[in-house]
């Protein structure tokens, strides 16, 4: 069973998150403005955390760091995620939004569950009273996190120092760590997520489980919703784009080295 403390924290946090979200639904939905849209994911993460601890008054060691992995995290996508918004001016995955309310609402609510669920591990040790000495699993969590977000930061690096050049238009990013894998970023993403659920093993016992949800939640949500499968689906057209244009440059070569061949 969860506890009474449990279920008032995951009470607020939930209300917290959906008033966040229906703040920044609205003005986007009046407005047509989509530059705030990821940065009131990043930081309802920073909200979320704070206030959990706060409100807990405990001040554990367990508590602080699993809060600062989160705050450190939220704070530096949603400074790179807003700055590069800034910086491209458009975001073409709001295209289909931008003007349909309907889909936008859908893409903030799960925005929302995607907060919600993700601190749900950072929400339940900080509304523990249980402070047991540091174990395996923690040290073991805070490394997955930490390579984790090293791998998204140099990520993100790339693929935005990739992006910003003229050379790179039309092409898929293969510089870094990109060179190794289609998606390091989410590869990161999902390795740092887990790392909160493995960090609050020590903690969680019985119901408490249910924070499992969040790194769950997370990779079910990258590896078929709205990460790889929009990602890879613009990579296939980028290459029958490709191929499609190799196609025509090799049938127009043919043609001059027949017409060629044709003088002799």
């Amino acid at each position: 069973m969860l506890t009474d403390t449990d279920k008032e924290f995951l009470s607020l946090t939930a209300t917290v998150t959906a008033g966040y979200q229906l703040f920044f639904f609205l003005i986007a939905a009046v407005f047509q403005f989509d530059k705030l849209t990821d940065f009131a994911g990043s930081t309802n993460f920073v909200i979320i955390a704070l206030l959990t601890l706060v409100k807990k008054g405990s001040w554990h060691l367990r508590q602080v760091v699993l809060t600062v992995m989160i705050v450190i995290w939220s704070t530096r996508l949603a400074l790179y995620l807003f700055f590069r918004i800034l910086r491209w001016g458009e975001d073409k995955r709001y295209d289909r939004m931008r003007h349909n309310v309907g889909n936008l609402a859908v893409f903030f609510i799960f925005q929302g569950l995607w907060v919600w669920t993700v601190t749900l591990p950072v929400t339940v040790v900080n509304a523990s009273d249980k402070d047991p000495s540091i174990q395996a699993e923690d040290i073991i969590g805070w490394i997955m996190w930490f390579v984790g977000t090293i791998v998204e930061i140099l990520a993100d690096k790339d693929k935005f120092s990739f992006k910003n050049s003229p050379e790179s238009k039309g092409k898929w990013c293969e510089i870094g760590l990109w060179k190794y894998s289609r998606h390091p970023n989410y590869f990161g993403d999902i390795l740092l997520t887990w790392g909160y659920f493995v960090a609050s093993l020590p903690i969680i016992e019985g119901a408490e489980w249910l924070v499992l949800i969040g790194p769950v939640f997370l990779t079910l949500l990258l590896l078929f919703v709205s990460g790889l499968t929009i990602l890879e689906y613009e990579a296939r057209i980028k290459q029958k784009l490709s191929c499609a244009s190799l196609s025509l440059d090799l049938r127009g070569r043919r043609r001059g080295f027949e017409t060629l061949l044709a003088r002799f």
